[in-house]
């Protein structure tokens, strides 16, 4: 059975974490959660309050990872996911992360990256010529890593597919399983 990893740490967005994972496991893919250490992880919820300028932050769910991000073989899975939140402002940093994202834009393989997940693309150094949604407010980030910014639910360049944030969903994990399932289907 084709594997996908989902990367990912504390403070991710809890539904952009659990929505992809149990639709890649609904498709028949086996899905393993990377993290910077093997202990359970504790995402939060992001919510858009009327009155407020930016999301709120709350508790979300825990859940456990599977594997380390130094003890990831890439080779060993056919997609990669990235989950945004705050888990991408300081998982992005993280040299294994770097080598992981870079392995999977090397080999060609399909990437979804949605809200604050682009940050580890840009730590990563593939955004270059590339074009990438994202929360807005991350646009800056796009650029800056020297890719294009578009405000959208679905934007897919080659074998990537981001979004904006969890309201996406269903046009950003559709364009994504689309790939995959061309790119390594489930048989």
């Amino acid at each position: 059975m084709p594997k996908v990893l989902i990367i990912t740490g504390d403070a991710a967005e809890d539904l952009e974490v659990f929505y992809p994972y149990q639709r890649l496991l609904e498709e028949g893919y086996e899905v393993d959660i990377a993290a910077p250490t093997v202990k359970k992880l504790q995402f939060v919820v992001h919510d858009f309050v009327d009155g407020f300028d930016t999301y709120t932050e709350k508790p979300g769910h825990s859940w456990p990872a599977d594997i380390a991000f130094a003890d990831v073989d890439p080779a060993d899975y056919v997609a990669l996911v990235i989950p945004g939140g705050r888990a991408p402002e300081y998982i992005r940093n993280d040299e294994h992360v770097q080598r992981i994202v870079q392995h999977f834009f090397a080999a060609d393989a399909p990437v979804a990256a949605l809200c604050h997940g682009p940050l580890i693309l840009g730590g990563a150094g593939v955004l270059q010529g590339r074009t990438s949604s994202a929360y807005p407010a991350l646009a800056v980030d796009v650029s800056t890593a020297g890719g294009t910014f578009v405000d959208g639910p679905d934007v897919v360049d080659a074998n990537l597919v981001t979004g904006r944030a969890w309201p996406d969903h269903p046009q950003w994990f559709r364009a994504f399983i689309e790939q995959l399932r061309k790119a390594a289907p489930v048989t």
